[in-house]
């Protein structure tokens, strides 16, 4: 097998196992420089190249500084690297991103210029539905539509309103994961504290609970005084969901899949609007 086909194999390896990576390829060069268009990189999110060969010292920090930042926020880098002089006709320095591009010095001999394009490759992200509500059942069938890797938690009796999910689990307890995971609580009475209770165990990028703003509150200090963590509470997002007035089981879905892209694409918590 040649290097290329060596790092395509690997890659689909690693989306098989969802394991994060970034592929960089070189797009462009001018005057001499060790590697050429089409050579290709796979890289880890600790900045290992696993594959492949983009070249010396002399792009590879930029491009492996580049391809953390692109797994880190999902978003892809076009970076060039240049001589100095090169860099001042452009008016950048070093490090410095323009129209898109982010700029590197190259201070090797051979002063060349190349150009590499950093795309990431991330596991689709997990929702865990705990419990069968409506509002469950509706979640389950519309998040796969926005990227998620659906999984049902629930009594094995309701395994049956669950059919749409991905993945099914008996009861509350998860495997581990390396990938984004969004956790929603939706048990509506049937076992709210015991599901909450679990939900909080497990490292999570987010972890909401469906009911109104009192039974919310209720549920916390019910926790609070059996001795759950208070970070761990603190971390409940309760009522889920933006307030787009939703009433329907339908419509509360929409409003928790707009809160979980919101936080999926921001990086951040959407704000707990009930404490």
């Amino acid at each position: 097998m040649t290097m290329i086909s060596d790092t395509l194999a690997l890659m689909q390896s690693m989306q098989e196992k969802e394991l994060p990576f970034a592929v960089a390829t070189v797009v462009r060069t001018v005057s001499v420089t060790a590697a050429k268009a089409g050579a290709k990189a796979l890289i880890r999110e600790d900045g290992t190249i696993l594959a492949g060969w983009i070249g010396g010292g002399c792009a590879r920090g930029a491009t492996l500084k580049a391809a953390q930042d692109a797994l880190a926020d999902g978003q892809p880098r076009l970076i060039s690297v240049r001589p100095k002089d090169l860099l001042a006709e452009l008016g950048v320095a070093a490090g410095e991103t323009k129209d898109g591009v982010r700029y590197a010095n190259n201070m090797c001999p051979s002063q060349g210029t190349m150009d590499i394009f950093i795309e990431p490759f991330l596991p689709r992200p997990e929702i865990v539905v705990m419990g069968a509500s409506p509002v469950a059942v509706a979640l389950i069938e519309i998040a796969g539509q926005f990227g998620f890797d659906v999984t049902a938690a629930a009594p094995a009796k309701d395994h049956s309103l669950l059919e749409a999910a991905d993945h099914r689990i008996e009861g509350y307890e998860l495997p581990l994961t390396q990938r984004a995971r969004f956790i929603v609580v939706s048990t509506q009475g049937s076992g709210d504290e015991q599901a909450v209770t679990a939900a909080l165990s497990f490292a999570a990028n987010h972890v909401a609970f469906v009911g109104s703003r009192k039974k919310a509150a209720a549920l916390i200090a019910s926790l609070r005084a059996k001795g759950i963590d208070e970070n761990h509470l603190a971390s409940l997002k309760a009522p889920a969901g933006l307030d787009i007035g939703a009433i329907t089981p339908e419509e509360i879905a929409l409003s928790i899949i707009a809160e979980l892209v919101l936080v999926r694409r921001k990086g951040k918590t959407a704000p707990n609007l009930s404490l």
